[in-house]
């Protein structure tokens, strides 16, 4: 029982995550949770845990010398560090804003890039962390690269950044959030628990998993999923310099998009290896202002 409500806890989470995602981390959390962790470890998170590792020291040490902070951001997006970044080297916003201001404040860092392989993640911290991306746009270029996957949280920040660009095979998009509610009576009821909720307060106890939900409740999540939805395209239309109505209803609709199909959609602005795109920011001069790409696309919006 232990497990059905801990899986519970983490399904109603706002998620800004590829939906399919989802299902593996709640995997996790079941096998963690039936007191197997050591299995886990070894067979599964080790390996992936190791690997991100591996990538996130590639990636701070790639570009010593060029004047370029390269910060990573892979995995599963939550606020703070804890078992979803223990387990399967996901990222904290907490932390990847650290780094951020860092990079800001260092007088020998004339641009950042940031690395993107992310499903995305929780939106609890992604809406601060996408706000301080764009401010931090005007005092030094910040150029995104889905490597090979910049989706839903993850996107929200890539289109924060002067430039976003995607890898050939990559793909980016997945805007929309969405939240589940799971309903434990049944399980309950076969384990012969009974656990009673006494509360004060009208709605304290609304959407809890011990039973159904009625339909009072359901229109308050969805309002919460709505209200968070529309912090999501408002900020990737700041970012892209575009309307609330193009990125609801032209970038994808929730769905993920391949590179070709995110340019056309003016979701990135361009196409290329992470190499490539490293290799020309160290050939650019330092910049305090919007990029030359940047700056282009929105000339070709407002020509239409």
């Amino acid at each position: 029982m232990r497990r059905e409500l801990l899986i519970a806890e983490f399904l109603s989470t706002p998620w800004a995550l590829m939906p399919e995602r989802l299902a593996i981390y709640q995997s996790i959390i079941a096998r963690w949770s039936s007191g197997a962790p050591k299995a886990l470890d070894d067979d599964d998170v080790g390996p992936q845990k190791s690997a991100f590792e591996i990538r996130r020291q590639q990636a701070q040490s790639f570009a010593g010398g060029s004047q370029i902070a390269v910060l990573p951001c892979y995995g599963a997006i939550v606020q703070r560090a804890g078992m979803m970044t223990e387990w399967c080297g996901g990222t904290s916003t907490q932390q990847l804003a650290a780094a951020l201001r860092d990079a800001i404040a260092d007088p020998n860092v004339s641009q950042i890039a940031i690395d993107f392989d992310t499903p995305g993640g929780s939106v609890y911290g992604v809406a601060e962390l996408a706000d301080e991306l764009r401010a931090a746009r005007d005092v030094k270029p910040i150029v995104g690269i889905a490597n090979s996957l910049s989706a839903s949280a993850g996107y929200w920040l890539l289109s924060q950044c002067s430039e976003a660009w995607c890898t050939p095979g990559g793909e980016v998009g997945s805007i929309g959030v969405y939240t589940a509610h799971t309903n434990n009576a049944k399980a309950l009821e076969d384990a012969g628990t009974q656990i009673p909720l006494i509360q004060a307060g009208k709605y304290k106890t609304e959407g809890n998993s011990l039973g159904p939900l009625d339909p009072e409740a359901r229109a308050n999540i969805q309002a919460s999923v709505d209200r968070y939805y529309a912090m999501f395209t408002k900020a990737v239309a700041k970012g892209r310099g575009v309307s609330v109505d193009q990125v609801r209803n032209g970038m994808g609709e929730g769905r993920v998009l391949s590179a070709p199909d995110a340019l056309t959609a003016g979701m990135i602005d361009g196409i290329d290896t992470f190499d490539a795109v490293l290799q020309r920011m160290q050939k650019t001069s330092k910049s305090t202002g919007p990029s030359a790409s940047r700056r282009a696309a929105r000339e070709r919006q407002i020509l239409g």
